[in-house]
């Protein structure tokens, strides 16, 4: 302990939290002080370097809201990890070989988007604020998206796709070490987010209606911080949460101290009908909409909805960055909310979407491989041995994306996935099944002798 305090004190140019928090990260930076490394117990730092110990405690504040150092249980304050942000979803999208029917993406079909043409040249001024002050939500985007929100929420903000809303309301809202609780298959970009969070990220499973309820209150003593959910078309598995999985589920959060973020990535593509905790628990939850899979993902659009208290701090954290989602981009989503034809291609997209997925599902079943979840754009494949798969289908021209990705930790003998984005697939649904079955029961010998 003595030779970190050394290693600290050497690099301190003033005695305040602000340079005692730059000397640990200019120790970290020099390689004195490692990932994994215990730091020596605030009174202690406070008596060899001769500083108060509130001014230390708000060195670690800074350090810890930076994601520099975390609390790590009895082995107290450590220095964290270094993260290598963006690994698993790079492992999800990597490709090996050329393939001539992707189905690894997760995105919308382009044939099925609504075209924009009319919403475009209907917009006769470009309507550019008048202030950095004007208010960040278009009234007729807001009008709009009340109309079908699943409660009544006190604000609503508009934000740059779900991804940018999930990054403002972690930033905003978790410390390091905070316990976040999340699906378990989940969404890659959201773990890898997580874990450059420096927050402790646990799964719960998932069955046909939603998060184990048993698994979540054996958890709430450890006192999480947030619960991370897909109301609906969960990706990867497609699985949308029942209206009394999620009244239960909202019973035994109210009265926590936890946040509840609700990512609706499937939107208006979706066959489930739009749910939210906040039905019940309002003032406990974030409901993320996204229209990027339904209306377009270059629009780059997501809604945000809260109370007061939550939503203070994020709009706090959107107001040191890009401040507001274009109102020009929020004017033609509210355009094509309006549209009448709009609407109707949309609804003919969420059945095409629903029509691919069973042909698929269906034909897969005729095979013995049985795949759970009822909505959304991917299934969720379980598999003999997972690289098998991926490669047995790749010598055939398709690509799906490995499940392992998706975990939040590995179990070892746990069964293989991949997931296949059905909604890419326009034709040829059996042949596409047979070919996906044949590669569930394939093994390393058999992927590699094709």
């Amino acid at each position: 302990m003595r030779a970190v305090i050394s290693s600290i004190e050497e690099r301190l140019d003033a005695p305040t939290a602000k340079g005692l928090a730059q000397a640990v990260s200019r120790a970290i930076r020099d390689a004195t002080l490692l990932p994994g490394d215990q730091l020596p117990p605030i009174r202690r730092v406070a008596e060899e370097l001769m500083m108060s110990p509130t001014t230390v405690s708000a060195a670690w504040q800074l350090l810890a809201r930076s994601g520099t150092i975390r609390s790590d249980g009895r082995r107290g304050t450590t220095v964290a990890p270094t993260t290598r942000g963006g690994e698993r979803y790079t492992r999800a999208l990597r490709h090996e070989s050329p393939v001539s029917l992707d189905l690894s993406t997760g995105i919308p079909d382009s044939l099925l988007l609504p075209p924009l043409g009319a919403v475009l040249s209907g917009l006769d001024e470009p309507a550019t604020p008048t202030s950095y002050l004007d208010d960040p939500v278009l009234d007729d985007l807001r009008e709009e998206l009340t109309r079908d929100w699943p409660y009544v929420a006190e604000e609503l903000l508009v934000v740059d796709g779900a991804m940018d809303a999930l990054d403002l309301v972690t930033r905003a809202l978790l410390r390091p070490g905070d316990l976040v609780v999340v699906e378990n298959p989940g969404f890659p970009p959201l773990l890898d987010l997580l874990e450059d969070r420096g927050v402790d990220v646990v799964g719960v499973p998932l069955d046909e209606t939603g998060l184990d309820l048993d698994r979540v209150e054996a958890l709430l003593p450890r006192r999480p911080a947030a619960v991370v959910i897909q109301p609906r078309g969960q990706n990867p598995t497609g699985v949308s949460m029942s209206p009394t999985r999620a009244r239960r589920l909202a019973g035994l959060l109210r009265g926590h101290d936890c946040v509840v973020i609700e990512d609706d990535s499937s939107g208006p593509i979706s066959t489930s009908a739009p749910l939210s905790l906040g039905a019940w628990i309002p003032d406990q939850v974030l409901h993320i909409r996204s229209f990027s899979k339904s209306h377009g993902p270059d629009l780059r659009i997501a809604a945000l909805s809260g109370p007061s208290a939550l939503i203070a701090p994020v709009r706090h954290a959107r107001a040191l960055g890009q401040g507001w989602t274009s109102r020009l981009l929020q004017r033609v989503l509210a355009g094509l909310l309006r549209d009448a034809e709009c609407r109707r291609r949309i609804t003919s997209a969420r059945a095409e979407y629903a029509r691919r997925r069973e042909l698929v599902v269906t034909r897969l079943a005729e095979h013995g491989v049985d795949v759970a979840g009822t909505d959304g754009l991917n299934i969720w494949v379980p598999v003999r041995d997972e690289a098998a798969a991926v490669l047995r289908l790749a010598s055939q021209g398709i690509a799906v994306t490995p499940g392992s990705p998706f975990s939040v930790e590995s179990v070892p003998g746990s069964e293989g996935h991949v997931r296949v984005t059905t909604g890419l697939v326009r034709d040829g649904h059996d042949e596409v099944a047979d070919l996906i079955a044949a590669a569930a029961s394939a093994g390393a010998w058999t992927a590699q002798h094709r």
